[in-house]
């Protein structure tokens, strides 16, 4: 699994070295964009044995999609500080890393005010017995977040959405999906340690690169990201990341697609 990159070959060339780099490495675990895993000692393999060697992709979060070397891209979503995600972008992108998440062994609660888009996914999970559960906007009971069962709180409430009862907390992240630019996106967005933003219009983009400090090149890239495609940004680092479904997401939630 790799950290993840800048996005632009002269943020690259300006890296600092030395300690300053593994400061700026430390900063980016604790924001939860591009974990990294256990480090153990290094093992060899004879080249002959090459074929045989399976490396399973580990448990230190969700794979979002890949970056534009085409390596994995891992979001921390199950950690055990308060953690809050917002994502201006479409209904494929937040199922698709729910379900995901679902895979890492967490429990998925969906807040919606359309429980029928979300349905197939839970009855193909076994009814909302075995990892996602479905609930009206501001009916989310307490969810009882630990180490054992982490969860993921998906907000899907709009434009607007309210202030929840449900929060973020140890062990129990919260995803709050948003279609388009509102007025409470700045709000949510300050409080945000991760945010991904998908394809939106020039203005929505202007507007976005005042309230986040983005630079001219990344607001301009704004309006013309393919479906699948999210410019995640934490307070330092952004990275472009392609969500490629597996053949059974497909066939669950369709191909990828900004617009519901």
């Amino acid at each position: 699994m790799t950290t993840l990159s800048t996005t632009t070959p002269a943020s690259a060339a300006a890296r600092p070295a030395g300690g300053s780099a593994l400061r700026r490495a430390g900063e980016r675990l604790r924001n939860g964009l591009g974990l990294i895993g256990p480090r153990h000692g290094r093992h060899g393999l004879p080249v002959q044995q090459l074929d045989a060697l399976a490396l399973p992709i580990g448990d230190d979060g969700v794979v979002a999609g890949v970056d534009a070397e085409g390596q994995p891209a891992v979001l921390g979503i199950n950690r055990p500080t308060p953690y809050d995600v917002v994502l201006i972008g479409g209904l494929w992108t937040a199922q698709v890393l729910a379900l995901r998440t679902a895979a890492t062994g967490a429990r998925v609660a969906v807040e919606t005010g359309r429980p029928q888009a979300w349905m197939q996914m839970v009855h193909a999970m076994g009814g909302g017995q075995n990892g996602l559960a479905v609930y009206d906007v501001g009916r989310v009971p307490p969810q009882g977040a630990s180490a054992g069962t982490p969860i993921l709180v998906v907000r899907d409430c709009g434009m607007r959405p309210p202030r929840g009862r449900t929060v973020s907390g140890p062990w129990q992240s919260v995803l709050t999906l948003l279609p388009y630019l509102s007025p409470v996106a700045p709000r949510l967005l300050r409080q945000a340690r991760l945010a991904g933003i998908q394809r939106v219009s020039p203005d929505e983009a202007a507007e976005l690169g005042r309230t986040m400090g983005l630079s001219r090149a990344e607001v301009e890239s704004l309006p013309t990201l393919p479906d699948g495609v999210t410019l995640w940004c934490t307070d330092r680092d952004r990275q472009y990341v392609m969500t490629q479904p597996t053949d059974a997401e497909i066939g669950l939630l369709g191909t990828p697609r900004r617009m519901d």
